[in-house]
């Protein structure tokens, strides 16, 4: 059966499908890093005690991602994809009933690891459908609906916080995540290349570690661990700043700095189809200075420039994430779902790492400190993007 193509009700199908699935997933998973303020307060704990409320969820997404990706080389993509949505969706308004820190803690694991499904599965199922001279484009569309997800959960929850709280917030952000994944069941074409195997866990280890041995996708790995740890050291600690003297900005304010999240939508596409024609050893390095300059700019203190430079970030940030995700896909020559769950686990891995390590500069240093700490993980993967790019791997860059 042919591949699916640009252009065709299939392509536009898929697309909408997996950027509604992405919008689900995202805003569940990032609904609650607004609200981390509200949730030291209500518990009376430190910013990096309440941060752990974020990093629960994504360390139980890194590991799940491994097994997650294996369990659809077995089941399928659709029907992993299908499960994960339903139930990460009712498990996060199920959270919103927490009235406890622990409980809140446990909620979240058990949702990081039913999220795992869609963000494992997603990237095999594009590279196994999409024709592959559309597959920049088709990755991109899906990274801007996890840019969209992640946004309006923000938003939302940020609202509905200053409204009632953040036990409403969570909840509403449930119920967004189920219409979204109401739309990806109508709308998902089945999959047409997929062979499905036998799950066996010796076999599986074996796949497992020897992706690392496919030339550039550990560099790749590794960039995806400083990407996300940067980026999550950003937005889990602007709110602190944000609501604190000179700036006094309330959660609906800080929830809607949020907005620029539409720009990430914007440059995961764009810059994947610059990708698509230029190359990605020659775009990736240009998205993680872009990255560089955004943060650097939030050192000023005038909030407009703060903005600004938050917009920056973001833009280089998803653009970044996009051509690398599409990177693993292009490289991995064998079993796409583990190498793309690799990317993934180590994605995640340094965003609870990053997340939780920056609160102590932040504790330290204040904003200057977390500023800095990203600085130095953007400066080691420009480096490893160039090294990446003089590899040999004319035949996926």
């Amino acid at each position: 059966m042919d591949y699916i193509k640009r252009g065709t009700p299939a392509f536009k199908h898929a697309n909408l499908a997996l950027f509604a699935g992405g919008v689900s997933t995202f805003a569940v998973l990032w609904g609650t890093q607004p609200l981390l303020p509200d949730i030291a307060k209500e518990f009376a704990i430190s910013p990096a005690t309440s941060s752990l409320s974020q990093s629960s969820t994504t360390i139980a997404l890194a590991i799940s991602l491994l097994i997650a990706g294996s369990l659809s080389d077995v089941y399928g993509r659709k029907s992993v994809m299908t499960f994960s949505l339903l139930a990460s969706s009712l498990l996060a308004i199920c959270t919103g009933f927490a009235t406890s820190f622990h409980m809140l803690i446990i909620g979240r694991i058990l949702l990081g690891i039913t999220l795992a499904g869609l963000p494992a599965v997603a990237m095999a199922y594009l590279g196994e459908e999409i024709e592959a001279k559309s597959l920049g484009m088709a990755m991109g569309l899906y990274i801007s609906g996890n840019s969209i997800g992640g946004m309006s959960g923000r938003i939302i929850s940020g609202v509905l916080t200053d409204h009632f709280n953040w036990h409403v917030a969570l909840m509403g952000v449930g119920i967004i995540s189920l219409i979204s994944t109401v739309i990806f069941l109508v709308l998902i074409p089945p999959s047409a290349h997929f062979k499905p195997q036998i799950f066996q866990f010796r076999s599986l280890a074996g796949t497992l570690f020897s992706q690392f041995k496919v030339p550039g996708l550990t560099l790749l790995f590794t960039i995806g661990f400083l990407l996300m740890g940067g980026f999550v050291s950003l937005y889990n600690y602007i709110g602190f700043e944000l609501i604190a003297p000179p700036y006094s900005l309330s959660q609906t304010v800080v929830g809607f700095i949020f907005i620029v999240y539409i720009v990430g939508t914007f440059s995961s596409t764009w810059m994947g189809m610059l990708a698509d024609q230029y190359g990605k050893k020659r775009i990736l390095p240009l998205t993680l200075i872009i990255m560089l300059s955004g943060v650097s700019a939030t050192l000023h203190p005038n909030l407009w420039v703060k903005i600004i430079g938050i917009a920056v970030f973001t833009y280089g940030f998803f653009a970044g994430h996009s051509i690398a995700s599409s990177w693993v896909g292009r490289l991995a020559v064998h079993d796409k779902a583990q190498a793309s769950a690799l990317y993934l686990s180590a994605y995640y891995a340094g965003s609870s790492v990053g997340g939780t390590v920056s609160g102590s500069f932040y504790h330290q240093f204040n904003w200057p400190g977390v500023v800095w700490m990203i600085v130095s993980l953007s400066v080691i993967s420009i480096g490893i993007s160039f090294w990446l790019g003089r590899r040999d791997l004319a035949r996926s860059t």
